[in-house]
């Protein structure tokens, strides 16, 4: 919210989830200043006027495409999950006790790291893939393409 640049919370809930309207549910280190509001505002108009939801859903999709059709060839891939821009795979051992895969999620990783794509491993063995809402499709190309030759290298049945 801060865009990129001022660090800012929130609480967004549908209004049935607010059951507490009138009460302060905490202190948050960073609310409350003006200028990363400021701030806030200018990317949520960045956000509508450069149609960066809509842009991340389709991005999404041309990348859950490709993530799906590692399945066929990577025997660890349990499940290719996400949406718009926030995506991820889960790496198992087993596909029926679905047994994380920690130490090729790692191998993985590192492998990708060295070939220049960062990540985050969540919950030991699942890709957490996050690009910036605006990454340009050759670039989120890129990305998935060192994520497979990972794949192929390391880990291909």
């Amino acid at each position: 919210m801060g865009g990129g640049v001022f660090p800012l919370a929130a609480i967004v809930a549908r209004s049935d989830l607010d059951v507490a309207p009138g009460k302060a549910l905490g202190h948050y280190t960073h609310e409350k200043n003006p200028v990363a509001c400021a701030a806030a505002l200018a990317t949520i108009d960045v956000i509508l006027s450069e149609g960066l939801v809509e842009r991340s859903a389709r991005l999404g999709l041309h990348a859950m495409e490709r993530l799906s059709t590692l399945t066929q060839a990577v025997k660890y891939i349990g499940d290719v999950r996400g949406r718009g821009l926030l995506f991820g795979v889960d790496l198992v051992l087993d596909h029926d006790a679905k047994t994380p895969a920690i130490d090729e999620a790692d191998r993985i990783m590192y492998a990708c790291l060295e070939m220049g794509l960062s990540f985050k491993v969540s919950h030991g063995s699942f890709l957490t893939l996050t690009p910036p809402l605006t990454i340009e499709e050759a670039e989120l190309d890129s990305a998935l393409t060192i994520l497979e030759k990972a794949f192929k290298c390391l880990l291909t049945t």
